[in-house]
């Protein structure tokens, strides 16, 4: 069943790969995903998908891998199971509008196997430069059906306190965005694959919408600098807190691929800090608590 259920995922991982690419060149006229193949030594590899340089995605990178071979000593205490091998396999996506108005996206779903031990984990979240509150609520609402349409596989109410809890910048005080849902070694077969599959398709129906709601919406200088200013912080969450990007380094998984998911360009400005009462400080106040947004009230 395990083998089975992997080798599902994997091309699950390609069909939604190909399928979420597409769609975003629908949306963006002047460029498109340039591919490339890698290889890991020790076993495995991958295909990479990025578009740079785009009118409606200044970087958009959309990969899948395949990786295997004997556990990293680094990463043995921490992979459930107790087999000398492992295997992994998934689709990981960041999404970095030119728009200060249009949020950054990301999402990832992976299997990820041990011995005879096999589980599944992944997400998807919104991380807003300028919050728009019927984009967030638009965006958990979306993930929030998705996973009602699989009682006793997901949890909305649970996945998405778990995906406030993790992208958090604890030295910030911050949230990364404003959430989505996150999960994490949830075991199971076809159940929790039919899950991953409907949350992956309908990470378009949560995201698209708002980029072409917000893709025409004017900006000049002042919004432009506070989303670089803002891309900073997700930076220093990829680089310091975000677990894909360690199980990626630590197990010999190609930089450039992992490492896709940092915007260009980006701005640290000493001692920033908004005008108060502005929308920039308002949407900076809300990345400080947590909503429900499916009521759109304070958690």
């Amino acid at each position: 069943m395990a083998g089975d259920v992997f080798d599902s995922m994997v091309t699950l991982a390609t069909e939604l790969q190909t399928l979420i690419c597409g769609s975003l060149e629908g949306v963006e006229p002047d460029a498109v995903f340039e591919s490339t193949h890698w290889e890991r030594g020790g076993g495995g590899g991958g295909h990479t998908r990025v578009l740079q340089g785009g009118s409606v995605f200044e970087k958009a990178g959309v990969n899948t891998s395949v990786v295997y071979g004997a556990v990293p000593p680094g990463l043995a205490t921490e992979l459930p199971g107790d087999g000398e091998t492992f295997r992994a396999t998934g689709i990981s996506l960041v999404l970095h509008p030119r728009s200060p108005m249009v949020p950054t996206t990301h999402a990832n779903y992976r299997r990820i196997e041990r011995g005879e031990h096999g589980w599944f984990g992944g997400g998807a979240d919104l991380t807003p430069h300028y919050l728009f509150e019927e984009d967030a609520r638009h965006f958990h609402r979306v993930h929030a059906e998705v996973c009602a349409a699989h009682p006793g596989v997901a949890d909305y109410p649970s996945w998405k306190q778990a995906c406030d809890d993790y992208f958090y910048l604890p030295h910030r005080r911050e949230h990364r965005g404003v959430g989505g849902i996150f999960f994490d070694h949830v075991e199971g077969g076809d159940d929790v694959l039919a899950f991953v599959a409907g949350a992956g398709h309908a990470f378009l129906d949560a995201y698209l919408p708002i980029v072409r709601r917000r893709m025409a919406t004017g900006y000049g200088d002042r919004e432009r600098t506070h989303q670089l200013v803002r891309r900073g912080r997700y930076v220093e969450f990829n680089l310091v807190y975000d677990r894909g990007t360690t199980f990626g380094l630590r197990s010999g998984g190609n930089v450039e691929s992992i490492l896709m998911s940092l915007p260009d360009p980006v701005r640290w400005v000493h001692e920033h800090e908004p005008e108060p009462d502005s929308w920039e400080a308002r949407t900076i106040a809300a990345l400080r608590e947590p909503r429900d947004w499916l009521g759109s009230t304070p958690a």
